[in-house]
């Protein structure tokens, strides 16, 4: 096994340790750039994703590293726009020997200002064969991917994917267990008022969310606070 395959196969070790882990989101984006980077040697790599919250839906720069921050503010692309619009649209790979050639490539004063040349861009793919996002590699000078690395990083990227899916899954789950959880203490809440203040339940909640509003707290510590005064009279 070559030494760069080996590297690849570190790289899928980092990201997969990042399935398990308790990062978030942004925090698995910039792990995958900073180890996708690393590990093929080039200047700058990109990552976008798939922004079904809009229609039509939009690809968007959600991470990548030596790009000052401003720069990543608000780019976002249609799915017929663009480099990453092409390839999120195709599902297939796009290796270009020299961007500013390229009359796909969007970011041609992003490449004049970081001097970059040749790119390899690649679908982000989970099993199901749906596109979430791109990922981007760019040199500094010419360059040709071999078909060996674009299938490599082709790899990282699929990796890459399962790391965010997992991730807005299990950010997502807590969001629903947090919920039902409130609404729990919420129940509880109220019935605590029902009890002790001869309140129906429509005025306990009213009085409950008043409460939360006019003291800046979520309806979760008022619902707390009630019950815990209620458990030490």
């Amino acid at each position: 096994m070559s030494e760069a395959q080996n590297k690849y196969i570190k790289a899928l070790m980092d990201i997969s340790r990042a399935i398990t882990s308790d990062l978030y989101l942004e925090d698995i984006l910039k792990l995958i750039v900073m180890v996708t980077a690393r590990v093929t040697g080039v200047e700058i790599c990109s990552l976008w994703l798939l922004d079904e919250s809009v229609n039509p839906a939009m690809i968007r720069l959600k991470a990548a590293q030596t790009i000052d921050p401003e720069y990543m503010k608000d780019r976002s692309l249609n799915m017929n726009e663009g480099v990453v619009g092409f390839v999120a649209t195709h599902k297939c790979p796009l290796v270009i020997e020299n961007v500013l050639d390229e009359p796909r490539f969007k970011e041609k004063e992003m490449a004049n200002k970081l001097g970059l040349v040749s790119m390899v861009s690649v679908p982000l793919q989970v099993k199901d064969k749906k596109v979430i996002g791109v990922l981007n590699c760019f040199t500094a000078s010419p360059y040709k991917f071999s078909e060996t690395e674009v299938n490599l990083i082709i790899t990282v990227a699929n990796q890459a994917a399962v790391a965010i899916l997992n991730t807005e899954l299990m950010v997502k789950t807590r969001v629903v267990q947090e919920e039902l959880e409130t609404r729990k203490l919420v129940e509880r809440a109220k019935e605590v008022l029902m009890n002790l203040r001869n309140k129906t339940g429509d005025e306990a909640y009213h009085w409950i969310r008043k409460r939360s509003m006019d003291t800046r707290k979520s309806m979760r510590c008022v619902a707390e606070a009630i019950i815990i005064s209620a458990e030490l009279e």
